[in-house]
């Protein structure tokens, strides 16, 4: 019968395994984990008898207390749409003065309308509304239709150049490439149209000034205005301001006018309904005001 062997330093027993003189002692388990283990164990088994838990092929044992999250989610969406019919029948029904003025409708716009923004808008417009290269900045406030609740609604159901009746049509001509306009001619136009945002042009550019004006009163007038400050009747650019939708530097300036440009957003009445169109339009009327940080 084999000595049961002690560690000579404490005096505590050892496993009698060895590693290169070195002995194991004979640790005991420490109590602290037999009492999370009893713990944890009794823990399952209440659960286990409390909730659902245990598949049984076609069903599952429903738990002593009954608790189905199915019927509690369900429960939870019924009782948000009852609370979301109380305000969004007033902004499907109110004028748009009347929502703006109400603190309380327009904090649900704000919230709602961000998602729906984010949803379907953020794409192409940027998550705070701020635009990109060939998308206009919905934040700058400056509006290619116009920026009332009415006209920007009206925007959003139909589109621009969409597949929609009724959409709206925005088209600008290729001027230097269907031959409307000589390369001289173009250049000359495009110094011009730089020049009415306050641009510094160069020497060059500065002599084409007075052929520039000629050509943007006979080709370019009939949109932008005589003084190029846009018109919303035809969705045309107010080119006295800094915001470009497809960038203000000479090239980008000279490749409009030569190429055109025809831009497109899809109509979203047959995605979105009548009341989210509403409180988009009314969450995109706020990017401008609270500079795009919703």
């Amino acid at each position: 019968m084999a000595t049961e062997r002690h560690d000579p330093i404490t005096g505590r027993p050892t496993t009698g395994h060895e590693w290169n003189g070195i002995e194991e002692l004979e640790t005991p388990v420490p109590r602290v984990v037999f009492f999370f283990l009893i713990a944890g164990t009794l823990f399952a088994i209440g659960y286990w008898l409390l909730m659902p838990a245990w598949p049984l092929g076609w069903t599952y044992t429903k738990g002593l207390l009954g608790i189905d999250q199915r019927t509690v989610v369900t429960r939870q969406v019924e009782q948000a749409a009852v609370s979301r019919a109380v305000w969004a029948d007033r902004i499907a029904s109110e004028d748009f003065a009347t929502i703006a003025a109400d603190e309380e409708l327009m904090r649900h716009v704000r919230d709602t309308g961000r998602t729906l923004f984010v949803d379907n808008c953020a794409v192409c417009h940027g998550v705070r509304g701020t635009g990109g290269p060939g998308f206009p900045n919905l934040a700058a406030g400056a509006w290619l239709w116009g920026g009332d609740p009415e006209t920007i609604a009206e925007t959003i159901s139909v589109g621009i150049n969409s597949t929609d009746d009724d959409t709206r049509i925005s088209q600008m001509m290729a001027f230097g490439r269907d031959g409307v306009l000589e390369i001289g001619q173009v250049r000359a136009v495009a110094a011009y149209v730089r020049s009415l945002s306050g641009q510094q042009l160069g020497e060059t550019d500065q002599a084409r000034l007075p052929e520039g004006q000629e050509v943007f009163a006979a080709n370019c007038a009939a949109c932008h205005g005589e003084e190029g400050k846009g018109m919303v009747e035809a969705g045309a650019p107010d080119l006295t301001d800094e915001n470009w939708i497809y960038g203000g530097d000479a090239q980008s300036v000279f490749t409009t006018i030569y190429s055109g440009r025809q831009g497109h957003m899809p109509h979203w009445q047959d995605r979105l309904s009548p009341v989210d169109i509403r409180i988009l339009a009314l969450y995109v009327g706020t990017l401008a005001t609270d500079g795009g940080t919703q």
